[in-house]
Order: C-alpha cells, then structure tokens, then sequence
C-alpha cells in the first residue's frame, strides 16, 4: 500500500504501456466527450494515469484508498488549487463510473472519496473597469486590428478562448435584424452570439478584404492560438501599464460576467449571455454578493411602498 510519506520519495517509472482491457475503458470513457471537452477531459485522465504508472499501480484495480493518496499528492506536493484538484478527481470518479457501467468493474473505488470545499468565488481575477477600459484603448489604438478584434470577442461577447481563436469570417451574419457570430462552444453546442456595433467593426477591422478564413490572425498571418493570444494580451497589459502578475485570456472573459454583474443586469441573463449551464457558475463570479446595496430587502420594500 502506498502512503503518503512515500510519494515524494519514489522514483517515477516510465509510464507502463496499456493493456488492452485498460485502453478499451479509456477509450469508452473519452468517447461520450467531443471538441474541447474531450481534450480537456483527456488531459485531466492522462494525469491520474501517469500518477497510477509512477507509483506501480493498475488504474482497475486501484482502490478508494489510492484516490485518496491522489488527492493528497495533487493537494500537498503539486500544490494544485482546490477547483483543479476537485475537477481532476471529478474526471477519475467519471473513468471509474464508465467502467461501471460497461461491466468492466464491479463497484467504483471513487464512489465513497471525500469531495473538495472549493471556494463559492472563483479564485481568477478579471480586471478592474478603469483597467479594462485602458485595455480596450490600447488595443483599439494597436496597428494590429486583431489586437483590438481579440480583446473586444473576449472581453466584450464573453468568448472562451478556444472559441475566439476558432471563429471564422464565414462565421459571420444575420439573425431577426441582428448581425450575429456563430459560435461552436463547449459540447459542440453552436450558438448565435449578437454582435454589438463595435464589436462588428473590430471584426470587420481584423477580417479586412478577407472573404473566408480565421478572424483572428497572428504574426505569420495564420490562424491565431491560444498560446499566441495570450502573449498579445500580456503585452497590450503591459503597454496599458496594467499591473498584473500573469494575464490571461479567460481574465476577459471573467471581467465580462463581472461587469455586467456589477451593472445590475439579472443573474438569469447573465447566465445565458455567459452560457453557463448552471447558475452557482455564474455566482462564483460575483465580486460584489455581499455588497448590501444590491440586497433585494430594498427591492421588495420600494415595491410594497408603491403600491399603498
């Protein structure tokens, strides 16, 4: 049996091939997930993998007391923040329910592990608005349109990064009056985001004569990743002297649901402009729950008062 003592100390074994038994489990597993999804979910169970071939142990015959080590080695030697510890394990336990259900294991040994308090705000921070509006200046004034183009999809429609990058020109058009991006997200779920006047013209800045082809461009005039975004953002940060440990593209997406939070717009429509699928997603952005301004006793008072 491992403990925890020993994981420090035991040398990391190349990791052991796959049987076929366990690469058909894994490969049941990654199959009911597409798009980023299944990349993100692969990433997060090829970690709990390697962690099973360092220390000598068959993923289907591991027990609850291994997940338990798992979690304390992400915890106390990785040093992982709670959200990416509870979102690994959440990845582990939905491998070991698959195989469940496939007749491959009997029980789950994740079924009894304990679950992570993860703080109910998220620990990323956007920017503040005097910072976003200097980010928005400066990118607006850049004598690369898609600068002004990436921090608008992100900061201003609340665009994930990898949806950003992905959109194309022939993305563009038209809905009930409405000049619309279509965007494939998360699941592979296509949505219709509308595009605010100044937005539209930051895209059609970055598009150019373009009639086809990635919006957004990098140096060598292909299509622009995630790595190359999030240089761009670091030194339009810089330039707007913004001063910020480490930007990110998902802080403009943060700042996004902030703001509008901050302005007062209901959570619901927050929550659909964000296509969050569920609301305590949206609520973890809320800078501002405690704030005692916004308490809805002083809504329900000025609207009883109204009506005597």
């Amino acid at each position: 049996m491992i403990n925890l003592t020993d994981l420090a100390s035991v040398p990391s074994d190349p990791l052991a091939p796959f049987t076929d038994r366990l690469r058909l489990a894994v490969a049941a597993y990654l199959v009911r997930f597409t798009g980023s999804s299944r990349r993100c979910t692969e990433s997060d169970l090829r970690c709990y993998l390697a962690w099973c071939a360092d220390y000598g142990l068959d993923p289907l015959t591991a027990q609850r007391p291994h997940l338990e080590l798992y979690i304390r080695w992400m915890q106390e030697i990785r040093r992982l923040k709670p959200s990416t510890v509870s979102r690994r394990l959440w990845v582990a336990a939905g491998f070991y329910r698959t195989c469940v259900v496939d007749g491959i294991l009997e029980h789950s040994p994740a079924e009894h592990v304990r679950r992570l308090s993860v703080p109910a705000e998220s620990p990323t921070l956007g920017f503040t608005h005097l910072q976003f509006e200097a980010l928005l200046t400066v990118a607006r004034q850049s004598a690369d349109p898609c600068d002004f183009a990436l921090v608008a999809m992100l900061g201003l429609l609340g665009l994930r990064i990898f949806e950003a990058t992905a959109a194309d020109i022939a993305d563009l058009g038209e809905e009930h009056g409405h000049r619309v991006l279509r965007v494939c997200g998360k699941g592979a779920k296509v949505v219709l985001v509308p595009l605010p006047p100044a937005v539209g013209r930051a895209i059609d800045r970055a598009a150019g004569d373009r009639t086809r082809g990635p919006v957004l461009l990098n140096g060598r005039g292909s299509r622009m990743d995630r790595h190359a975004a999030t240089r761009r953002l670091r030194r339009l940060a810089a330039t707007a002297g913004i001063q910020v440990a480490r930007a990110h593209p998902h802080m403009l997406r943060h700042t996004f649901v902030t703001t509008m939070l901050d302005a007062g717009v209901d959570l619901r429509d927050v929550q659909i402009a964000a296509r969050h699928a569920d609301p305590r997603t949206t609520m973890r952005y809320d800078r501002a729950r405690q704030n005692l301004d916004r308490h809805p006793n002083y809504i329900l008072a000025a609207y009883m008062a109204s009506g005597t």
